[in-house]
């Protein structure tokens, strides 16, 4: 029987960025399949002889969103795209966000300003964070005080002229003393945590490169961020666990946790943080080929 053969998608800018596509791609190999990394972009490769296609490193997609899901939904119709399709829809925009406060999940305060709205809706924040709704790694976002907002409106009225809709959330003072926290899960299950430090720093220009540099550190995640994790997982709109999920956490001023991103798409997964977590990758990624070996057997 021929090994199944992989494809672990990221883009040409990102390559060499990731530092997760080495090891998941050893990991795969050590598992018994062949694991090619390609650009999602990349006319020339013939998606149907992969057993399933991996996002990963996709990290341009937020300056090329219709072209990048004008090709998912390609790629989705003949061969397997993990996470799936519709689940890349709804989370490449972060109007999710919204979803999961109407279904009761805890998120950092969130205002949406579209285009063709006044850039003067912003909320009247003693401190707050302006970014698109379409992005990633911190580019186009930027912090401010409320004696800073004539540039905040400038900054989101950029966002709205070029017809990308604009999010603004209060800034939570904790994560300059607790950063981030981010919880990785693999087919439902807990992999590891790490932690983040913040990325805004106060009177700093947003980053014009693909994402912010970031400063990581494992660490282990408390019971609070866990259940309020979960209980995320289970407001995903999704019949059944996905293959990653790595949800972002921040702590309030009443110190609870709250969900500031949820990353269903192109998430760095830091597998360098959690020992034997690309091993444990790997092995969700060959569940779930089995799982749609067992399925199309079953038709």
């Amino acid at each position: 029987m021929s090994k199944p053969l992989i494809a672990l998608i990221s883009a040409r800018s990102a390559r060499a960025l990731d530092d997760d596509l080495l090891p998941l791609q050893r990991a795969l190999q050590s598992a018994g399949a062949r694991a090619d990394i390609v650009d999602w972009d990349d006319t020339t490769i013939e998606w149907s002889h992969y057993s399933v296609a991996v996002l990963r490193s996709t990290w341009d997609y937020t300056q090329r969103l219709p072209e990048f899901l004008a090709w998912a939904e390609r790629t989705a119709e003949i061969t397997r795209l993990l996470n799936p399709l519709d689940i890349v829809r709804w989370n490449t925009d972060k109007h999710y966000l919204r979803d999961l406060a109407t279904s009761g999940i805890p998120v950092v305060p969130s205002c949406f300003i579209e285009p063709g709205q006044s850039a003067d809706a912003l909320p009247d924040h003693v401190e707050f964070v302006v970014k698109p709704a379409v992005g990633a790694g911190s580019r186009d976002a930027q912090r401010y005080i409320r004696s800073e907002r004539a540039a905040a409106i400038a900054h989101a009225q950029r966002l709205l002229d070029a017809n990308r809709s604009v999010l603004a959330q209060p800034y939570l003072h904790s994560v300059d003393r607790l950063g981030e926290s981010a919880l990785l899960y693999f087919n439902g299950s807990y992999s590891h945590s790490i932690r983040k430090g913040a990325l805004l720093k106060r009177g700093e220009a947003a980053t014009r490169a693909l994402f912010a540099a970031e400063h990581i550190s494992a660490r282990s995640a408390d019971a609070d961020e866990r259940a309020l994790a979960e209980q995320t997982l289970a407001a995903i709109p999704c019949t059944r666990p996905l293959l990653y999920a790595r949800i972002d956490l921040i702590r309030d001023a009443e110190n609870q946790p709250r969900i500031l991103e949820l990353e269903l798409t192109e998430p760095s997964l830091y597998f360098a943080f959690g020992e034997g977590s690309a091993q444990r990758f790997a092995a969700a990624i060959i569940t779930c080929l089995h799982a749609s070996d067992g399925a199309a057997s079953a038709k």
